[in-house]
């Protein structure tokens, strides 16, 4: 089940046990990046793509380190 909290609620019922509760829109966040997890607790982070240290996967490469430490900050 994904986290209540990115879960659409539609009906009174769905708000009141919680869906959509504490979403954080990342274009509102402060340097337009949340942070939050979109994944259930129980599967952690995965490492999907590994960019290499060439062309323009170097970039995403620092893109993404920089977002892993921005989550670092803001959990910790």
């Amino acid at each position: 089940m994904p986290p209540k909290h990115i879960l659409n609620a539609p009906t009174k019922l769905m708000q009141e046990i919680g869906y959509g509760a504490g979403y954080a829109y990342d274009h509102e966040a402060e340097g337009g990046f949340s942070g939050q997890d979109y994944f259930p607790e129980e599967m952690g982070r995965r490492v999907f793509y590994r960019p290499t240290d060439r062309g323009a996967e170097a970039a995403i490469a620092e893109r993404l380190a920089r977002f892993a430490e921005l989550r670092r900050k803001r959990k910790g």
